[in-house]
Order: structure tokens, then C-alpha cells, then sequence
């Protein structure tokens, strides 16, 4: 997908592969980039660290980080001291929606991320949510992102002038492996990304759901996963 020159894309950018994926689609489509990354009370926060180098690599106009403090509310793994899930097999992750999920994490965030998009006359979101290896997050379907770009069409300024703000999810029906192959097609800093929901220290964990996930995208994919790990 092509646009004119100069235009501008707000990424939801949280340090992760998907996102930086994400980041590079937007480059490769001829968008600016401006990355937002959410400080949401993530036990995971190196990942906004992460965000910060990611954006810097990949010559952003700008990176705005915004506070929001979910583990106010809680109800996640990610936001409250119940453990996060380790060694789970595939089909056990399949089957329900995990502990890591966060109540209307993507709902708040692309919110803000059409707020900030709005404000600056960027004219598409960009996130990284799929579907293939994420079977489970309610927030990451394609019928939750129709609605969505439904209600910003008709709850907002821009919307009611006609003036679309898309909503970009290109990594959807992909999976993990293509996610990395397309990556390194785009030369994406790898080295730069975390995926971790446990990390000890900066170091990932290894064996929360997310890095299973990861480490067999980048072994199916034949890529080398450059990052360190806990548990080898």
C-alpha cells in the first residue's frame, strides 16, 4: 500500500516485534512516522525503554511516551502480582483467553493513538495486532478493529469532515514466522525489540507465552532470534 509522500502515521509503538514490524510496514508505505508508546503499569516497562531506541533507529519524527496507569484497575497478569503463565503448550493457549490479557488494552490505547492522530493530521493508526498466534485477545479480531474505525468515523471531528482516520492492522493474518520474515525483508533492528511479559532483569524469560511464541516464529522462519534469554 502506497500514500503521498509526507504524510503521517501514529504507530502504536510498545518495544515489541510486532509493533517495530508494525513501524517498518508504515516506512515501507511511504508514511512519517510518529511513535506513541503506553507507560500502562506494564511489569514488562523495559519494553517502553525498548519503544524509545526502536523509534530512534528508525529516524521517527517523533516518539511520545503517555502514562497510564492500568494497574490501577488490574485484572491482568501484566498489571497486578498474579503470575504469568510459563511452559503452557500450544493447544492450552488456543483454548481460552490468558491471564496476560488486559481489559480493553487496545480499546484505550488505539483511542488515545486516534486522539493523538486527530491533533497532528496524521491520517492512518498502525498496530500490531494478529489474530494467528494471539487466538484468545478478544481485542485483536478483525470485527473488533471494523468497529472501531466505525467509531471513529462517527466520533470524531475528522470523521464527521470526512477526513478518515485509518485504521492499519497489516500483520493480522500472519503468523509469527512470516511476522519475522517480513521483518527481515525490512530490515527491522531486531536486536532492539522485547517480547517479553517476565523479563528478570533485561533479559528475557523464555518461557512465558510470548517468548515460546517468539523464539518458534524466528526458528520456523530460519531468522536468527538475536536476543538473550533466561532459559536457552
Amino acid at each position: 500500500m502506497s500514500c503521498f509522500l509526507g504524510q503521517r502515521a501514529v504507530v502504536l509503538a510498545s518495544g515489541g516485534l510486532d509493533s517495530t514490524v508494525v513501524a517498518a510496514v508504515a516506512v515501507r508505505d511511504g508514511y512519517d512516522l510518529d511513535l506513541l508508546t503506553i507507560a500502562y503499569g506494564q511489569r514488562h516497562a523495559i519494553e517502553v525503554e525498548r519503544a524509545g531506541q526502536i523509534a530512534a533507529a528508525l529516524k521517527a519524527r517523533r516518539h511520545l511516551v503517555m502514562n497510564v496507569d492500568l494497574r490501577a484497575i488490574g485484572g491482568s497478569a501484566l498489571t497486578s502480582d498474579v503470575p504469568v503463565p510459563k511452559n503452557r503448550p500450544e493447544a492450552e493457549r488456543s483454548r481460552e483467553v490468558p491471564t496476560t490479557y488486559v481489559p480493553a488494552r487496545n480499546l484505550i490505547f488505539l483511542s488515545l493513538a486516534v486522539a493523538y492522530a486527530e491533533t497532528i493530521g496524521a491520517s492512518a493508526v498502525y498496530f500490531g495486532a494478529n489474530v494467528l498466534d494471539y487466538s484468545g485477545y478478544p481485542d485483536c479480531r478483525p470485527e473488533f478493529i471494523q468497529a472501531f474505525e466505525a467509531t471513529v468515523r462517527a466520533g470524531t471531528k475528522a470523521g464527521m469532515e470526512g477526513r478518515s482516520i485509518e485504521i492499519r492492522a497489516p500483520l493480522l493474518m500472519l503468523t509469527k514466522a512470516q511476522i519475522v520474515a517480513l521483518g527481515a525483508s525490512l530490515n527491522v533492528p531486531f536486536h532492539l525489540t522485547h517480547s517479553c511479559y517476565d523479563p528478570v532483569g533485561s533479559l528475557a524469560c523464555g518461557q512465558c507465552d510470548s517468548c515460546l511464541i517468539r523464539r518458534k516464529g524466528f526458528a520456523e522462519a530460519g531468522v536468527l532470534d538475536p536476543i538473550p534469554y533466561v532459559v536457552p
